[in-house]
């Protein structure tokens, strides 16, 4: 479970981690008068389970009260990645000398937590080169063992000042880890400001299956708007960062051909699992939420058992001849009446595949070169 990012700055401040002053408002009136409280000049950060809030617009900047109105105007009518901004936080701005990364995560391949860190921390974090991140492992029975925190700051060669409080930090950071079960707690950047160390921005993600044991902690969802109203549907959907649709029957399904996707080159959008045994209807409803979503192209795996592929072909027809398909559509179907249904897409003008892997590399070259939009593909 993901906590907000005012969240997880309140647990950090509790465990004695330096964080900066700030307040949390869901109205333009509130954050302007919690900016008069604070009299400094503020952050206004915009509060979603997303990264990249920064280059998505999600963070002001108001040196007086009377320009935070419209900014949290502003953010308040924000949807960033999918999610609708309702509340945000507004800070104290804290001058920045030096930005570093530091998080404690699981590393699931050796099955220990690993300190992660930089010198070079920010919003690029992503594209800062390997030789350049230090990891070190933690042995749970120890802790951050004093030869570890040696170790990582021998490498990110800072001032014995500031060495001093990333020591402290980063005992702290494990503590509440292994204290609240998380996943992950990741402070970027952990800003040098002065003599003064402190995490301007941080993510804590808690171990779902461990939250019975934190009942102090609200239970969050992390599903974005679309993703909410798929689920009211009956269907399962989730949202990612590529660029082709996908729908298929069954989880295994849905995951095998994200893998596949993947091998021949091309990343999902999303994918929807339409379970077993749809109706045209809801299968219908589920293409249309696949398109309303802009992909480059849609993937549809459909291998029949309760799902009937002729089914899947008169809604794939219904769609195409009510609304349009404005992108290229990729269908692979077989199974439970696959005869029926390819014959009926062939009528109206689809082709359809029967093995997975050429219906998976047709799609990843249509969503990098474009097609016809009427997925002709034969």
């Amino acid at each position: 479970m993901k906590l907000y990012e005012y969240m997880a700055k309140e647990l950090l401040g509790k465990n004695g981690i330096p964080v900066p002053r700030g307040e949390v408002a869901g109205s333009t009136s509130e954050a302007k008068q919690k900016t008069e409280e604070m009299d400094t000049p503020v952050a206004i950060k915009s509060q979603v389970l997303s990264g990249g809030r920064g280059k998505a617009g999600g963070i002001k900047f108001a040196e007086k009260p009377e320009e935070v109105s419209e900014a949290a105007e502003e953010l308040l009518d924000m949807k960033i990645k999918g999610y609708k901004v309702d509340t945000i936080l507004i800070e104290e701005k804290i001058r920045i000398d030096q930005e570093l990364y530091l998080s404690i995560a699981i590393d699931p391949v050796n099955k220990k937590p690993v300190v992660i860190a930089s010198k070079e921390g920010g919003v690029d974090i992503e594209e800062v080169p390997e030789d350049k991140i230090v990891k070190r492992y933690v042995d749970p029975k120890w802790g951050v063992d004093p030869y570890v925190s040696r170790e990582i700051l021998d490498e990110l060669e800072l001032d014995q000042i500031v060495s001093k409080q990333v020591t402290k930090i980063m005992k702290k950071i494990y503590d509440l880890f292994k204290n609240y079960d998380a996943e992950l707690v990741e402070i970027n950047p952990l800003v040098v400001s002065g003599e003064k160390v402190v995490a301007a921005d941080a993510k804590i993600n808690i171990d779902e299956d461990a939250l019975f044991r934190h009942k102090d902690l609200p239970k969050i969802s992390d599903k974005t708007e679309l993703e909410k109203k798929v689920e009211e549907m009956g269907l399962s959907f989730v949202e990612l960062d590529g660029d082709i649709a996908i729908m298929a029957n069954g989880a295994g399904m849905a995951m095998t051909t994200l893998d596949v996707i993947s091998y021949f080159g091309g990343s999902a959008a999303n994918f929807l699992d339409a379970g077993g045994g749809a109706s045209v209807e809801l299968t219908k409803q589920a293409l249309e939420v696949l398109l309303s979503t802009n992909p480059n192209a849609v993937l549809i795996n459909i291998f029949g058992g309760i799902t009937r592929c002729d089914d899947v072909a008169s809604a794939l027809i219904q769609v195409k001849n009510e609304t349009g398909i404005p992108v290229p559509l990729v269908i692979r179907l077989m199974g439970t009446n696959d005869e029926k249904g390819v014959q009926m897409l062939k009528d109206n003008g689809i082709t359809a595949y029967r093995m997975m892997d050429e219906a998976a590399k047709k799609v990843v070259e249509l969503a990098k070169e474009g097609a016809d939009v009427d997925g002709n593909i034969g």
